[in-house]
């Protein structure tokens, strides 16, 4: 067994219990906090209170309180306000994000894909919990990217490839590294893709695309998606193109952690 330099530092009060307060130090919508009270309880610490995720907090009102033994309560400091700091940014920026592009845009982060495995999860429930999604559909749909393009060959050949598969909403990527992505989206449109991902970053892509859409007579069963690095300043204006779905990866994701306040009380 590894010895603990707690139980020393410890023993003169171990017989007694304390109580703690997590707190955020600016307000807003909070994520991980259920996380962060598992970890108490697994600790030994009784959790008193426990904000939901996706919660809004002000700076007074604790998210979660708890009571426990000296040691449990300096272990549960080295890990709860972690549970909790990184979570509750990504919920935030995502809620911002949602607010700039308006109720017409749909803000989707698909990006925790080339996150860790192991905190994959935590980062999806943020998204979420901020008002946002991880998908581009809430149906059962195929998401074809850049490499399948480049598999088959072309837009063409790839949705021909999954037609038989029915029951399944089309994604499909125009990033012209293949074909122009003008050749592309007639393609797409042809073969009645669902959801037209313009993922260049180019404004002037997305008006074509749209554009495309438009003429072909499809833009009421057409949804169109854009990415390509996102800025948040950028939203409202990007969203005031022709656009459904504004797919936001590095400006959620990079948000900064929220300042946590883990305090044992005194008195």
């Amino acid at each position: 067994m590894t010895y603990d330099l707690r139980d020393t530092i410890f023993a003169p009060v171990a017989d007694r219990l304390y109580t703690a307060d997590v707190r955020v130090t600016s307000p807003g919508v909070v994520c991980g906090v259920e996380m962060a009270g598992q970890k108490a309880s697994d600790l030994g610490c009784e959790v008193l209170c426990c904000a939901a995720d996706g919660d809004e907090a002000d700076t007074e009102t604790p998210i979660l309180s708890m009571r426990g033994s000296a040691k449990a309560i300096a272990m549960a400091e080295d890990c709860v306000p972690g549970a909790i700091a990184k979570p509750s940014g990504i919920a935030r920026a995502m809620r911002r994000a949602q607010e700039l592009a308006g109720s017409r845009v749909r803000v989707v982060s698909g990006a925790a894909k080339k996150m860790p495995e192991e905190i994959k999860p935590q980062i999806r429930r943020a998204v979420h919990r901020g008002g946002g999604s991880g998908r581009i559909s809430e149906l059962p749909f195929l998401y074809l990217d850049k490499n399948y393009v480049r598999i088959f060959g072309s837009v063409r050949k790839t949705l021909e490839a999954v037609a038989p598969m029915q029951g399944y909403v089309r994604a499909i990527q125009l990033r012209g590294l293949v074909e122009d992505i003008a050749a592309e989206a007639r393609a797409a449109i042809a073969l009645g893709a669902e959801i037209l991902m313009v993922d260049s970053g180019r404004l002037e892509d997305l008006d074509m695309v749209a554009g495309l859409v438009r003429e072909a007579g499809c833009r009421d069963r057409t949804t169109i998606a854009f990415a390509g690095d996102i800025a948040m300043e950028d939203i409202p204006s990007v969203a005031q193109h022709d656009v459904d779905i504004l797919d936001i990866g590095r400006a959620i994701l990079d948000a900064p952690i929220v300042d946590i306040k883990f305090d044992v009380r005194t008195g």
